[in-house]
């Protein structure tokens, strides 16, 4: 009989949500949104934008004046976005693709892309609408993970070296995308102006498995026969033996147009 580890698989919805709300989500998401310096007025973009986590605080930059455009192509997360801006009359949601942006060209003055590159098909394409839909002299601000640079301490090493390549082999479609954003941006036509990078640490095992897929993707892993089975249990039950740290490296990059 198979015996799951970890937490199961949260609500995508209210996984991004305790994301956003932990204190590293709160950290790089102030800095990411500081960084795209939105001013009254204006239209901004949310590409990506999940249950909507971030549009009240564009709502809040533009004023009364200024438009928020949330895009997103899942229902569910379309749903949560709409429930959570009800009361918010600068706030459109908008069913799209990142491949795709349902906007006219040159019409977005500010836009930022939050941990959505490592999904999809094709980042390249995705900059190249953004940057068609975004207007000359506008600004845009992209934060992704790197997991290559995935840490989880334990005495076992290469189980943790060897967790680390099954996620970012196999658990996840573009893991290295951190490294890459200012490179991708340039060839977008984008003139890059800041690159940041921050650390996300968790000395808490119980968030690290909800926000990490610590117990999941070792499941899967050992599905997979990335790790020997027998081997992987004991390393995931090590983890909660002691102190307990996990980390990875998370790139910002602000560009203009």
């Amino acid at each position: 009989m198979r015996a799951n580890l970890g937490v199961p698989r949260p609500d995508q919805a209210d996984y991004m949500l305790r994301a956003a709300a932990g204190a590293a989500g709160r950290h790089y998401k102030r800095e990411l949104l500081d960084l795209l310096e939105v001013e009254p007025g204006q239209v901004a973009l949310d590409v990506g934008c999940g249950p909507g986590a971030d549009l009240p605080f564009l709502a809040e930059r533009v004023g009364e004046g200024g438009t928020v455009i949330g895009v997103d192509r899942d229902p569910a997360m379309l749903a949560e976005a709409r429930r959570r801006t009800s009361g918010l009359p600068a706030v459109e949601v908008r069913e799209g693709d990142a491949h795709a942006l349902p906007l006219a060209p040159g019409t977005v003055d500010r836009a930022k892309i939050d941990r959505v590159l490592m999904h999809v098909t094709d980042p390249d394409a995705v900059l190249a609408g953004l940057h068609l839909v975004t207007r000359p002299g506008g600004r845009i601000a992209l934060a992704e993970p790197d997991w290559d640079t995935l840490i989880v301490d334990a005495e076992d090493l290469d189980a943790s070296r060897a967790f680390t390549r099954y996620t970012t082999s196999e658990a996840v479609r573009n893991a290295t995308i951190g490294r890459t954003l200012a490179r991708r941006a340039e060839r977008a036509g984008f003139t890059v102006d800041a690159v940041t990078a921050s650390t996300p640490v968790f000395l808490d095992l119980a968030e690290a498995d909800r926000t990490l897929g610590l117990g999941r993707n070792t499941q899967l892993a050992i599905e997979d026969g990335h790790m020997d089975a027998d081997r992987a249990r004991r390393w995931f039950a090590s983890l909660a033996e002691g102190p307990f740290y996990a980390s990875f490296t998370l790139i910002t990059v602000a560009c203009s147009r």
